[in-house]
C-alpha cells in the first residue's frame, strides 16, 4: 500500500497522542478529542488549501500537528506557542519524511494558530480556519471572541457574502 506522508504523519502522531495521553491524565482535552481534531481538521485545510492554491499535503500535515503543544503539555493556554519546539523535533524523528523548510512551515503554523486575529503565512491562515472550523462542527463553544469572528468570516467568504 502506497502511503501518502499525511497518513505515516498521522500514525506517528496518534501514537505521540497515546503516549502523552498515559503519561499526563489530567489533560484539558481527551486522546479521543486530540486524535479526532488532528484528523478533521487536517481534512479541512486539505480542501482549503486546494481552493487557496497552497500545497494541500503541507497544508493538511500542518494541522494535523496544530495541537502539538496540548498533546504534550495536556495545558490549553499558552499550547500553540509551547508546540513549536517539540513539534521540530518530533518532526524531525520522522527522518526525512519533510524537508528542513517544511519542517520549520509547520512548526511556525502550530506555533501561530492561536493568534487568530493576526494574517500569518497562507499555511497559518488555512490552520486558523481549519480549527475555528472543525471546533465549530463539533459544538466546541469559542473561548475568545477572535475565534468566533474569524468562523464568521470564513462563512461570509465562503458563502459569498
Amino acid at each position: 500500500m502506497l502511503e501518502s506522508r499525511l497518513l505515516k504523519l498521522q500514525i506517528a502522531l496518534m501514537r505521540e497522542i497515546d503516549k502523552y495521553g498515559e503519561m499526563i491524565p489530567d489533560r484539558y482535552a481527551s486522546a479521543d478529542w486530540e486524535k479526532l481534531h488532528m484528523a478533521s481538521s487536517a481534512r479541512l485545510a486539505y480542501m482549503m488549501a486546494l481552493e487557496r492554491g497552497v500545497n494541500p499535503e503541507l497544508a493538511a500535515c500542518a494541522c494535523a500537528v496544530h495541537d502539538y503543544g496540548r498533546i504534550v503539555t495536556g495545558k490549553q493556554p499558552g499550547h500553540a506557542e509551547a508546540g513549536y519546539e517539540p513539534v521540530k523535533s518530533f518532526l524531525k524523528s520522522l527522518g526525512d519524511l519533510f524537508t528542513p523548510e517544511e519542517q520549520e512551515i509547520i512548526a511556525l503554523a502550530t506555533k501561530n494558530h492561536s493568534k487568530k486575529s493576526v494574517v500569518g503565512t497562507p499555511y497559518d491562515e488555512i490552520v486558523k480556519d481549519a480549527d475555528v472550523v472543525d471546533c465549530y462542527q463539533y459544538g466546541i463553544p469559542f473561548e475568545r471572541d477572535e475565534q468566533k469572528k474569524r468562523y464568521e468570516e470564513w462563512l461570509k467568504k465562503v458563502a459569498g457574502k
